[in-house]
């Protein structure tokens, strides 16, 4: 009886172990669209040579990926910036976000 038992679980075991693994859903990983001195994100109207971002503010929404972060400023008319220091609606020391097209 203990023979049989430790058959069928191995047998268990062993088509367990065959299934595929499940893949790392994209929930699990969060997209950081900006880091280090860059680390604000904001949807930023115009940009003045790379140093100011003007009419800039957060997102209305959270981005969950670079597609994501482009389309949420874009619907309100803005491009997806990081930005340094943001002070009174400019966005100071701008830069793309990672994934973003430029």
């Amino acid at each position: 009886m203990k023979f049989t038992f430790a058959i069928a679980a191995a047998i268990f075991t062993g088509l367990v172990s065959a299934l595929p693994a499940k893949e790392v859903e994209s929930r699990q990983v969060p997209y950081i669209p900006c880091s280090g001195i860059y680390g604000s994100a904001q949807c930023c109207a115009t940009d003045v040579l790379g140093l100011v971002n003007l009419d800039c503010g957060q997102p209305p929404e959270t981005p969950t990926d670079a597609d994501t972060f482009s389309a949420i400023c874009s619907a309100i008319g803005q491009r997806a910036r990081c930005c340094a220091l943001p002070v009174l609606d400019q966005g100071v020391l701008c830069n793309t976000p990672a994934g973003v097209q430029p």
